[in-house]
């Protein structure tokens, strides 16, 4: 089946009756997912936004529990998990999400925030024809005309798209939304990256290089200022911390940083991390060796937003390249 462009609004009110439509839009500059209304002018052709969409699924800012203290001590979890659906999330982006549930699903622990929000996400994703000079999602395994864990995927043609539903949810969703046309028009190719690496040996290659000289040049222009972690949508450290008035309050899990020098700070005052040589060396070798050796799969998915905004113009695959060289 198929959509035209100029039903990409029709299509967004029609959803927003089956949950919270997260789209793209430019927003004080800022390009970000936002809930959709009528009023929202949402971006179909900036190929990734700024801010990624993983706060449908792990808040910037999360309320996790309620307690009262005292002698009828209290303690409740706090549910919050309604249905959202993304349009517009791109394959580098789903691809980010596969890696969110390896951390919070598996491995004998299940997140309960993160599952029931997962839970009731619908993910359409929409395919990328002319990519960010920044991007390098192929070099990283991905294609940008295909999303396997997405619900529901549109592949980008001359005057619209066509939509391919890739899970029980998804064909249920827009089989309740009357449309659609029969048949497919003909999909754009995508242009391919002009960002190139090669990740080849790359994991297994840093293993041997936790104390290689390398590390002591390329970390001297950072500036610890935590921009890559909070643009990154794959990053997923946090901190949780109480909020009280007098026996009452929350627990809130946010986001945190291990490029900050507290994040590993310990009660005493020691610091196994502290500069930001080993601050940065920890974040390289995590996203390209470390999650792959425990995981089986890369945590960069070449979404170019950390290339794009370091202030100092730190490149991850600039990093990617010289241990390819070492």
């Amino acid at each position: 089946m198929k959509l035209k462009k100029e039903q990409a609004a029709k299509l967004l009110e029609a959803l927003s009756g089956h949950g919270k439509v997260l789209v793209p839009v430019e927003e004080d500059g800022v390009s970000k997912f936002v809930p959709y209304d009528v009023s929202v002018k949402f971006n179909m052709e900036r190929v990734n936004t700024v801010l990624p969409p993983k706060d449908a699924l792990f808040p910037q800012t999360q309320k996790m529990y309620r307690f009262k203290t005292g002698k009828n001590a209290e303690i409740e979890e706090i549910i919050d998990a309604d249905e959202q659906i993304i349009f517009g999330i791109r394959p580098c982006d789903v691809q980010s999400v596969v890696c969110l549930d390896e951390v919070f699903l598996t491995k004998t622990f299940v997140d309960n925030f993160y599952a029931r929000k997962r839970e009731k996400l619908t993910m359409i994703a929409v395919g990328c024809t002319n990519p960010m000079p920044t991007c390098f999602c192929e070099s990283m395994g991905l294609a940008m005309d295909s999303a396997p864990a997405a619900d529901v995927l549109f592949v980008p043609t001359g005057d619209g798209w066509n939509v391919k539903c890739q899970s029980e949810k998804g064909k249920a969703l827009i089989e309740k939304i009357g449309i659609f046309e029969d048949g497919e028009g003909e999909p754009l190719k995508p242009a391919g990256n002009e960002l190139k690496v090669n990740m080849d040996g790359v994991a297994e290659k840093l293993e041997g290089m936790f104390e290689h000289p390398m590390w002591d040049e390329v970390y001297q222009p950072c500036l610890g200022c935590g921009t890559c972690t909070f643009i990154c949508p794959t990053c997923f450290c946090f901190e949780m911390t109480p909020e009280t008035r007098r026996s009452e309050g929350t627990k809130n899990r946010h986001w945190d940083s291990c490029m900050y020098p507290e994040y590993t700070r310990m009660a005493g005052g020691h610091n196994p991390r502290p500069t930001e040589k080993e601050r940065l060396r920890n974040r390289y070798m995590h996203k390209l060796s470390f999650f792959a050796r425990r995981y089986g799969m890369g945590l960069c998915v070449g979404c170019g937003r950390c290339v794009e905004k370091c202030p100092v113009g730190l490149d991850i695959t600039e990093i990617i390249d010289r241990v390819g060289e070492a």
